[in-house]
C-alpha cells in the first residue's frame, strides 16, 4: 500500500505558471529577478490558503536555480531545486513564528544569517506567520532586517498585517495576495479530479469552492473529504449530504411561496430545515444571498457577479422574472433586518418565523387570498331587484345634506333578523322616518365588502364620527348672545364623551367672539399646533354643524392657536416664586434689600 498524500500537497504549485490566482504577485516577482532588483526583505499577506508560503517557496528557488528559464521559472532539476525538493537546502530556510517566537528564537536566527550559501546566491528565510513573533522578538529582529547581508533574503508571511508592527513594515516590500475566485478554484478541482479519475459535475464542484471561501487549500481538502465519502462518482446530492450545505432548491421554493402568499407552506419549509439540522442563522443568509443572485439576475449584464454554474443561472434568470425590483429590494430589507436582530431576539425561531411571514405579504398575494372569500360572500348574495328595495331618506348631519338608502330586501314570510320564535321582532317597531333620522353607523371598507377583517383606519379613529350628532333643527335664524354661546359650548362638549381626546379640547378651549347678530363668528382657541391641524383637518366642519344645530343659528366656527401672551404664566421654579413674592408685598421687597439676598 503506497503512502497517500493529500491533494493540497500533492499539487501543490512548483512554478510560477502553475500559481493559482495570483498573477500579478507572479509576474512582479519575475520581473524583479529578471532586472536584478532584489529587495532585501518582503512582506506577503493575504487569507489562508491563498498561496503566500508556496508563491515564498516558488520565489526562493527561482532566485538559486543555476539554469532557470527565459521566463524565470526554477528549473527543478539543478542541485539547488533538487536539495530544497528533498528537504536539504543550506540556502533555503523556513522558520515557523507561531512556535518560535521568542528573542533567543531570534537571535538564532541572526548568528545563522552570517552564514553565506554554499549552494546558490542568495539564503532565503522564509518566516511564516511572523505577526506571532513577540514584542521583544520584533525589536530585536528590527535592525537585522533593516541592513542584512548582501547574500541574505527575507520573505515574511501573514495573515493579519494589522498584527505586524510599522517599524517591520516599512523595511520590507509588501505584496497583498487576493481570495482566489470561485471559477479559479473550479477549474482546478476539474484538473485534479481529471487527474486522479474522479467523476464530478459543476454543481457539486461549486459547492465546493463556495465551501472554501476562497481558499484553494480548503478546497483542496474538501475535495478529499468529498471523495472519500462519495468514491469515484461523486453527485450533487452527497456532496450537500457530505458538507451539509443548504440545497438551493430550499431558496428557489421559499421565493415562490412568498411570490403567492403561501406562509404555510414557508414555515413548513423552514421547520424542514431546522429538523435537518441546520443552523436557523446560516439559513437566512443564504436566503439573503439567494435574494442577492436574484438582483443580479434581474439586472441584466452583471453575469460576472454570479459565480454559479451555467445551469443555476438560468433557473435564476427565470425566478427573477417573475419578481419585481420592489419585491427583492423590499425582501432582502426584511432578510438583512433578521439576521442584525437573530442574536438580540429571545425568541430566535419566532423571529425569522415572522420574517417569512412578513416576506409573504410582500407581493400582496396574502392580501388577495385574504379578501377573495369576502367578495365571494358578497356576490353570491346579489343585488337586491329594485321592485324589492325600499327608499328611505337619512340626514348627513355633517354637511346638512340628504342621502338616498335602500333598506334591506326580506323574503316573503321570512322573519326578521332580529325576531323570535313566531317571526316577531323582540325589538320595538320604528317608523321609516323615524330610522332615516338615526345615526347611521360608519362604514369601513371591510363592512362594505361583507368581510370581518378590521382596518388600522377603523381601529386608530376616536370613535363613530356621527355619536355626536343631534337632530336638526328647522330654524337656523337665531340670533344669540355672548353668554348663549359660552353656555350652548359647554353643551357641545358633552356631546362628544365618546371622544375624549375631542371633548377636553372643546372643554379647555378659550372662546373669542366676533361679529353681529346672524353674522357672528366663534374663534376657539386650543393649545398647540397639533390640536388645531387636526381639528381643522378632521373635525371643524362637524363641529360647526352641531353648534349651529344646538344653537339653532349659523355661528361660524374657526379654530386656532393660543398666543403665548394670553397664557396666564404660573410661577414654577423656586425663583419665579421669589420673584412674585416681592413683587406683591413692599415689606419683603425691603428685607431683601437691606439682608442683600440673592434669589437666584
Amino acid at each position: 500500500m503506497t503512502q497517500y498524500i493529500v491533494s493540497a500537497r500533492k499539487y501543490r504549485p512548483e512554478t510560477f505558471e502553475t500559481l493559482i490566482g495570483q498573477d500579478n504577485i507572479a509576474r512582479t516577482l519575475k520581473n524583479s529577478i529578471i532586472r536584478g532588483q532584489l529587495a532585501h526583505a518582503y512582506l506577503f499577506c493575504g487569507p489562508r490558503g491563498v498561496g503566500k508560503t508556496t508563491t515564498a517557496r516558488i520565489f526562493a528557488k527561482a532566485i538559486n536555480c543555476s539554469d532557470p528559464s527565459p521566463e524565470m521559472e526554477p528549473c527543478g532539476k539543478c542541485e539547488s531545486c533538487l536539495s530544497f525538493a528533498e528537504g536539504r537546502s543550506y540556502c533555503i530556510h523556513e522558520l515557523d513564528a507561531a512556535s518560535n517566537n521568542g528573542v533567543d528564537d531570534i537571535k538564532a536566527l541572526m548568528d545563522q544569517v552570517r552564514i553565506p550559501p554554499q549552494v546558490g546566491k542568495y539564503s532565503v528565510y522564509i518566516i511564516d506567520e511572523v505577526h506571532m513573533l513577540s514584542q521583544s522578538a520584533f525589536n530585536a529582529f528590527l535592525k537585522t532586517l533593516e541592513e542584512p547581508p548582501a547574500y541574505a533574503i527575507f520573505i515574511l508571511a501573514t495573515t493579519e498585517k494589522h498584527k505586524i508592527l510599522p517599524t517591520i513594515l516599512s523595511r520590507c516590500q509588501t505584496y497583498d495576495f487576493n481570495r482566489i475566485t470561485v471559477d479559479n478554484i473550479v477549474r482546478q478541482l476539474r484538473t485534479i479530479a481529471g487527474k486522479e479519475g474522479v467523476s464530478i459535475d459543476d454543481e457539486s464542484l461549486h459547492v465546493i469552492a463556495d465551501k472554501a471561501d476562497g481558499a484553494m487549500r480548503d478546497a483542496l481538502t474538501i475535495f478529499d473529504q468529498t471523495v472519500a465519502f462519495c468514491g469515484t462518482e461523486v453527485h450533487y446530492k452527497d456532496v450537500l449530504k457530505n458538507l451539509n450545505v443548504l440545497d438551493y432548491e430550499y431558496s428557489f421554493s421559499l421565493v415562490e411561496d412568498f411570490l403567492t402568499g403561501n406562509y404555510r407552506e414557508a414555515l413548513l419549509t423552514f421547520d424542514e430545515i431546522l429538523t435537518k439540522g441546520f443552523n436557523a442563522l446560516h439559513f437566512v443568509a443564504a436566503l439573503s444571498s439567494h435574494l442577492r443572485n436574484l438582483l443580479v439576475s434581474k439586472g441584466g449584464g452583471m453575469d460576472s457577479l454570479l459565480e454559479l454554474p451555467d445551469s443555476l443561472k438560468k433557473r435564476y434568470a427565470e425566478q427573477a422574472g417573475k419578481c419585481s425590483l420592489r419585491f427583492l429590494y423590499d425582501a432582502l430589507s426584511v432578510t438583512t433586518a433578521c439576521e442584525s436582530g437573530y442574536r438580540s431576539s429571545i425568541n430566535p425561531r419566532l423571529h425569522i418565523e415572522f420574517a417569512l411571514m412578513k416576506l409573504c405579504t410582500l407581493s400582496g398575494a396574502l392580501a388577495e387570498q385574504m379578501e377573495a372569500p369576502a367578495a365571494a360572500r358578497a356576490k353570491t348574495s346579489g343585488p337586491v331587484p329594485a321592485d324589492r328595495q325600499k327608499a328611505t331618506r337619512a340626514t348627513d348631519p355633517a354637511a346638512g345634506q340628504t342621502r338616498t338608502m335602500a333598506a334591506p330586501a326580506r323574503e316573503p314570510g321570512e322573519p326578521p333578523a332580529a325576531g323570535g320564535g313566531n317571526g316577531m321582532s323582540k325589538e320595538p317597531a320604528v317608523s321609516d322616518n323615524d330610522r332615516a333620522e338615526q345615526p347611521q353607523p360608519r362604514r369601513t371598507r371591510a363592512s362594505r365588502s361583507g368581510g370581518s377583517a378590521l382596518s388600522i383606519k377603523a381601529m386608530t379613529d376616536d370613535g363613530p364620527k356621527n355619536t355626536a350628532d343631534i337632530q336638526e333643527p328647522v330654524n337656523r335664524n337665531t340670533i344669540l348672545d355672548d353668554e348663549t354661546i359660552h353656555s350652548k359650548w359647554q353643551d357641545l362638549a358633552g356631546l362628544y364623551k365618546q371622544k375624549p381626546r375631542l371633548a377636553n379640547a372643546i372643554s379647555s378651549a378659550t372662546l373669542e367672539i366676533s361679529g353681529e347678530g346672524q353674522e357672528k363668528r366663534v374663534t376657539f382657541k386650543v393649545f398647540n399646533t397639533a390640536q388645531r391641524d387636526w381639528i381643522a383637518e378632521k373635525c371643524l366642519r362637524e363641529l360647526e354643524g352641531n353648534f349651529q344645530r344646538l344653537t339653532g343659528s349659523s355661528v361660524r366656527l374657526e379654530v386656532a392657536v393660543i398666543e403665548d401672551h394670553e397664557v396666564e404664566k404660573v410661577p414654577y421654579m423656586p425663583s419665579e416664586k421669589a420673584a412674585v413674592l416681592i413683587e406683591g408685598n413692599e415689606e419683603v421687597k425691603t428685607l431683601v434689600q437691606d439682608l442683600g439676598l440673592d434669589i437666584r
